[in-house]
Order: C-alpha cells, then structure tokens, then sequence
C-alpha cells in the first residue's frame, strides 16, 4: 500500500548554499544529516553508480520534507541551470503561498531569479516560476478553490 509522498531529493554542487537559500530564503528547516563514504556497497547498488560518496541533508517544511545531496565521488555531471521546464524528468518544486507578491518581492530581492512576474493562471490560482542558486525551478503557487496538501483531496 502506498501512503503517499516521503521527499523530493535534489543532487546539488554546494550542499551549504542550498541549505542557506532553502533555509533563510524558503523557510525551510534543517532536521538531519547524514552521508556515505565511497565504497559503500549499499549506495553503488541503489544508486546504480559505483563509486559515489555523498552528503545528505534533510529538510522541511509543515507537509515536505526536501532531501539534498552533495557527492563528493562519482562525477555527477552539472546540469543546465537554464534547463526548460518542457524537458523530459522532473520540472519544477512547488511551494504553496499566502502572499504572492509578496514574496516574489522579497526574493527577487534576495537574487533569485524569476521566469516573469506573479501571473494569473486559472480563476483563483496565481503563479511564478524561479529558479535556487543552481537552476532548479520552484514554482510559488497562491490559490483558491484548488487542491491543497493541507486538505483531504476531494472526490470529482
């Protein structure tokens, strides 16, 4: 039986500077860390990459737990900090608002980089699209009427 959603993870190249920008910038909150040396059997055979160490850290928020990892061995490959959101895997995080503009105010003033100004998308569901310190995309969503982690889901 599945029970729902655990983590989202994110292969970063400076585990510290996401940790600040999640942190201090998305009120996300430190609550483990944890790693690997290289030759840990265990991580080659999940991972399907010999070789790998790694850095983990857990965070949260009240309903998402964010799993960030650094490898120091097995040569991850940069991504595109430019990469379309069209592209094949996973495209975005979406993080849930009160304030819209609000916080898209205070992040650009913080640096982080939006796709455009807070948009309306639907009735009752306004959006941006920017991107953490290293290209992935976080989509800050404010709406109404729509279905909410923090509701039971409702039956169409």
């Amino acid at each position: 039986m599945i029970l729902g959603a655990n983590h989202v993870a994110i292969s970063v190249p400076d585990i510290d500077r996401a940790i600040a920008f999640y942190c201090t910038q998305l009120g996300f909150e430190k609550v483990g860390e944890t790693g690997w040396p290289a030759g840990t059997e265990a991580a080659d055979r999940v991972l399907a990459v010999k070789g790998t160490a790694a850095r983990i850290v857990h965070l949260r928020t009240s309903n998402l737990l964010l799993e960030l990892f650094q490898f120091a061995a097995g040569s991850p490959t940069a991504q595109n900090p430019n990469r379309p959101v069209i592209d094949h895997g996973i495209t975005h995080l979406c993080l849930a608002v009160t304030d819209l503009d609000a916080e898209y105010a205070r992040l650009t003033a913080a640096g982080m980089r939006f796709h455009c100004p807070p948009t309306q998308v639907a009735p009752g569901v306004r959006t941006t699209y920017g991107r953490d310190p290293f290209g992935n995309v976080i989509e800050l969503e404010e709406s109404q009427g729509r279905v909410s982690p923090y509701e039971p889901p409702r039956i169409y």
